[in-house]
């Protein structure tokens, strides 16, 4: 019976961790190194230790689409905050927000977000707008569905529309977030 017990015990943790995965803050810093992202991914656990945040920042959209819009450049970042160190599951929702710099306000009164992947149009909707004229910046705040940004991540060619504004996503950007997908997924067991 002695011998028995510690095979029973084993058999049920196997058991038991293959339907309750996680993902550590831990296990994200490894892979976040092994994609070479160090330089677009960053990874913080707030000093209390109950929320980390997995952020990543892209490069800007071209300077040329910046000019046609009358700003002076774009980018976004996304991520996803999660309780204690741990991701529990792949979040369903990711935050989306687009950093511009200009002089002159350009989304305040048109900010709606629509996105073309291959033949697939998708209407995001109005984000939360906010500025600061001091900064010289204006910032649109998105939740995306993670659906939404694994069908952007698997294209090549992807615009969207911003307000009344057109940019096209750079290949470097469209890598961040197929690795942001990449780094948020937590394996589920069956």
């Amino acid at each position: 019976m002695k011998k028995i017990l510690p095979i029973i015990l084993c058999v049920f943790v196997h058991v038991f961790s293959s339907y309750s995965q996680t993902k550590n803050n831990d296990s994200i810093i490894r892979q976040i190194a092994v994609l070479k992202a160090e330089k677009t991914f960053s990874l913080t656990l707030d000093p209390g230790g109950n929320t980390s945040k997995l952020l990543a920042v892209s490069e800007n959209f071209s300077d040329n689409e910046a000019r046609k819009s009358g700003i002076l450049a774009m980018n976004f970042a996304a991520g996803v905050f999660y309780a204690g160190d741990s991701l529990q599951s792949s979040p369903e929702r990711i935050l989306f927000t687009f950093w511009v710099l200009t002089k002159k306000p350009r989304f305040a009164a048109s900010h709606g977000l629509r996105v073309f992947a291959g033949d697939e149009i998708m209407d995001v909707g109005d984000g939360r707008y906010s500025a600061r004229a001091r900064d010289d910046m204006e910032y649109l705040n998105f939740e995306l569905p993670r659906e939404t940004i694994a069908k952007i991540a698997r294209q090549s060619n992807v615009r969207l529309a911003l307000g009344e504004h057109e940019f096209t996503f750079t290949g470097e950007q469209l890598k961040t977030l197929a690795n942001l997908l990449i780094l948020s997924e937590v394996q589920s067991g069956k």
